[in-house]
């Protein structure tokens, strides 16, 4: 996969990456390009995490070209935390570097925990983004302290997809269920059977939760 070197975000240079997908006709546009956020940058959360690794191969095995950054001050991204406002803005170049390397497809966005807030609130109310994806979003929960609202999410209409682990012990699997109760249409929820918050031993179950998921997609 290409590292991006190109990509400055608000603060600075993001470090990036790229997973391409493999198609016999190399001039054809991907199904979609997929911004893909990763999980709390306190707590360990990067763009190589397990889940976020698996979720963009299985992503990009249905033909997806899926870019994954670290979020301002993690890995060689510039920059230093900024309680989720300026991770939006970062989130908000990468929709804007992959809109402009493949304008023919459509732009996608999607995120684990934390990454999962700041991509369905940021995609929620931006007209280029046609669907939302959220692996374990804080939709009952906070972080570190910090609630996590998902006003934008909740009003939209746009096709809503998400993964879910049966044991989450940070963002509970009955909270989850409630949210999406209040959720428009249309929407769809794979829950991964005793699966934790990290998905430990389950990570490749994500991507391919994902690829089952994506493959067709919903109608809005």
């Amino acid at each position: 996969m290409p590292t991006v070197t190109d990509l400055t975000g608000p603060a600075g240079p993001l470090e990036a990456l790229l997973d391409e997908p493999e198609r016999l006709d190399a001039a054809a546009a991907p199904k979609a390009a997929v911004v893909f956020a990763h999980p709390h940058p306190q707590f360990g959360g990067t763009m190589h995490t397990k889940v976020v690794y698996r979720g963009a191969k299985g992503l990009a095995r249905i033909g997806c070209a899926v870019f994954r950054f670290n979020f301002r001050g993690v890995g060689q991204s510039a920059g230093v935390f900024d309680q989720g406002e300026g991770e939006k803005e970062d989130f908000k170049a990468a929709l804007d570097y992959m809109s402009a390397r493949y304008p023919q497809s459509p732009l996608w966005a999607a995120g684990f925990s934390f990454g999962a807030w700041v991509a369905l609130e940021v995609g929620a109310v931006d007209d280029r983004v046609s669907t939302l994806i959220g692996i374990a979003p804080p939709v009952a929960t906070s972080i570190s302290g910090q609630k996590y609202t998902f006003d934008n999410t909740l009003r939209t209409t746009k096709p809503k997809f998400f993964v879910q682990g049966e044991a989450d012990e940070v963002c509970p699997l009955q909270g989850m269920w409630g949210f999406y109760g209040k959720l428009e249409e249309p929407k769809e929820l794979v829950v991964i059977d005793g699966a934790d918050h990290l998905f430990e031993g389950k990570a490749q179950e994500v991507g391919e939760a994902l690829e089952d998921l994506l493959s067709d997609g919903l109608e809005p």
